[in-house]
């Protein structure tokens, strides 16, 4: 096995982000089950004032293959994402979709969306209130009275079950990737930070011919009713809020229909309606 003639790029906290095409390797996914998850929900709640193709906001877009897929059901796609290295590969990849570089707590558009999209637990990459508060309330301003939002992160209340904890903090979760012919191992433990309402992750990587390399990162730990408070003061109505099925869950969206509200699994789902008496911003 040869190395590479240059190895990734360590940029950030974050070595896959920095390495879109190492985050395909390691996340080998077409965007297509997000896809559905999103269309078959605004298809159920939505609906379209002058009858024109949706237009369409993707928060946290990374490597662009969700908002492709989209693009191809029919939506006028914007996309955006905090990383410049992930936009660049992301146009590069999909020259017909708009993608911007942007930060959630601060973004907006010329035009008015009909759906916002934050999914893979974007918004819980904001550690304090105030952002995931900013982040929400800049959502509500981007989209027309009537418009959806569509969430899907993590579920905060996981950790209070046994299965949640037993997962998320007694297991090592270990992956071996390859990508340009050089087998890439990353060990992953995750811990809790109480007060600061945080699950840390530290991962460790290891590569032949490259130094190791540690880094930190953490989600927002967010709970159904401290998230219902925090869309309501935001200016929007949710309608619906449910643990399975979605596209991360087994079985998988659609499963067989019914939708969960026991709010005990791992992953949160929330479609909420931007208020009709929503402020703009």
């Amino acid at each position: 096995m040869t190395c590479p003639t240059e190895g990734p790029v360590l940029a950030t906290e974050n070595l896959l982000t920095d390495n879109p095409a190492l985050y395909e390797r390691t996340f080998p996914d077409s965007g297509h089950r997000n896809a559905r998850f999103v269309h078959d929900l605004v298809t159920e709640f939505g609906t379209t004032p002058d009858g024109t193709a949706m237009r369409l906001l993707d928060v946290g877009s990374g490597t662009g293959r969700d908002a492709a897929r989209l693009a191809e059901l029919g939506y006028v796609v914007t996309a955006m994402d905090i990383s410049p290295r992930m936009v660049a590969y992301a146009r590069a990849k999909y020259p017909g979709i708009a993608f911007e570089v942007g930060d959630a707590r601060r973004f907006g558009t010329r035009e008015r969306m009909d759906v916002v999209t934050c999914l893979g637990s974007t918004l819980l990459h904001l550690h304090s209130s105030a952002d995931v508060a900013a982040a929400l309330t800049g959502f509500a301003a981007c989209l027309r009275p009537g418009g959806l939002l569509v969430l899907e992160m993590r579920s905060g209340a996981f950790l209070l079950t046994d299965r949640g904890r037993r997962e998320l903090l007694d297991e090592v979760s270990v992956r071996e990737i390859e990508w340009e012919g050089v087998a890439y191992t990353s060990r992953t433990t995750l811990s809790v930070d109480l007060s600061a309402q945080l699950l840390r992750r530290r991962r460790d990587w290891t590569w032949v011919g490259g130094e190791p390399v540690v880094q930190h990162t953490a989600w927002r730990l967010l709970f159904p009713e401290e998230l219902r408070y925090l869309l309501h003061t935001s200016g929007f109505d949710v309608l619906a809020m449910f643990d399975q099925p979605g596209p991360l869950t087994e079985p998988a969206w659609p499963g067989d229909g019914t939708r969960s509200a026991a709010l005990t699994g791992d992953r949160l789902h929330v479609i909420a309606r931007r208020s009709e008496q929503t402020s703009e911003r």
